[in-house]
């Protein structure tokens, strides 16, 4: 499988510039009603609509091969521990029943497209996260419904009507405490976390769940004494600036229930590429040109369809033992033909042979566009 991505200005997975005020940073004065709406099992729940006979059935949507990657996993094989991302081996092992179903992203993007005009009928700002989860600031919406989990219950119920799919949702004062809350009455729910509610909610949980620490910043949370929303509410903000940088003041504010970013309705793009990881290691130049060439024709062909105009190209190898390097190409004009930027992705393709162990991934990237445009507010995934 191939995957198109698009990266914005501001990282979604927790905006930590909006921080830089430190300690002295008082709540946003306006109140906000912010919406996260999250589909359930999305790419799962496409194919068992769109095929009756997978309903009911552990079904994942990937491939099956050895070094296959479960992109999605059916609510019946979440029962046996198959998820997202999970090697394909490892998902088989766990649930020898699994059916895999090869991903079909173009039905996907047209099935978010219905959503987010669904969205649209009650307010511009919309901030997709992925194809199957955005955040909506309802604070003024278009109906003019004062009640925002009135809203997100309109919402989910035109999924379900229009879609035939189930969609779940959190209501909440911020950000980071609508996506908590949407995860908290999954599948086919919703949970409001009020401003009286919101300080108490994030003492609870462990701080693995917060929405902006992954698994090694938990970790290395953990190993400090910091376990719960409690735990880290607890620490000075210069202790977690000193343990974990400009992120420290974030992970401050969030303990204690406070995020003031705001809903992004237009993201600007910085990059658009493609990767793909192989069955089998490359060991040779020939055999990693043949499969660079179809991702730089599909990044091309979005790129030239988007208006945006770039200047470097970074080619991206991950190795067998997954260390991974890029090496990158910067000219002073923009790219302007297929032909030249399959040129600089060669050049930058043959630098790095002889090598020394197998090849499992390659991926090739456009950025430093001259002439930002507002992103299609999708994170894309194409399938060769």
């Amino acid at each position: 499988m191939i995957a198109i991505l698009s990266t914005d200005a501001q990282d979604r997975r927790g905006d930590t510039e909006s921080y830089k005020g430190g300690a002295s940073q008082a709540p946003a004065p306006r109140q906000r009603k912010i919406l996260h709406v999250d589909m359930d099992a999305f790419y799962a729940s496409v194919e068992q609509r769109d095929h009756p006979e997978l309903r009911g059935k552990p079904l994942a949507v990937g491939y099956g091969q050895a070094r296959g990657v479960v992109a999605a996993a059916s609510y019946e094989a979440r029962k046996f521990g198959v998820y997202s991302a999970m090697p394909s081996v490892t998902a088989k092992r766990k649930c020898p029943e699994l059916i895999f179903v090869p991903p079909r992203f173009d039905v996907y993007r047209a099935v978010s497209q219905e959503i987010r005009a669904i969205f649209a009928e009650y307010t511009p700002i919309i901030e997709p996260l992925s194809l199957d989860e955005a955040y909506l600031d309802v604070t003024e919406n278009l109906p003019g419904i004062s009640i925002a989990t009135q809203i997100a219950q309109e919402i989910r119920a035109k999924i379900r009507e229009r879609v035939h799919l189930t969609a779940s949702a959190g209501i909440s004062y911020n950000k980071f405490l609508a996506k908590l809350a949407s995860d908290h009455r999954k599948p086919d729910g919703q949970f409001v976390i009020t401003p009286a509610m919101g300080p108490g909610f994030v003492e609870t949980l462990p701080v693995k769940k917060f929405h902006g620490i992954g698994p090694a910043t938990a970790a290395n949370m953990n190993a400090l004494g910091i376990e719960t929303g409690l735990d880290l509410r607890a620490q000075t903000l210069p202790f977690l600036r000193q343990h974990f940088g400009k992120a420290g003041t974030f992970y401050y504010w969030i303990s204690r229930g406070i995020d003031n970013r705001a809903v992004q309705a237009d993201r600007i793009r910085k990059s658009i590429g493609a990767e793909t990881t192989f069955p089998d290691d490359l060991f040779t130049f020939e055999a990693a040109q043949t499969t660079l060439q179809p991702l730089i024709e599909k990044v091309w062909h979005y790129y030239e369809g988007s208006g945006l105009r770039g200047r470097t190209t970074t080619l991206k190898i991950k190795y067998a033992d997954f260390h991974q390097v890029t090496r990158s190409r910067t000219g002073g004009t923009s790219i302007g033909t297929c032909a030249e930027f399959e040129q600089i992705g060669l050049a930058l393709l043959e630098a790095i042979f002889p090598v020394t162990k197998g090849i499992r991934l390659i991926g090739i990237t456009l950025s430093s566009f001259d002439e930002p445009m507002l992103a299609d507010e999708q994170q894309l995934r194409l399938s060769l």
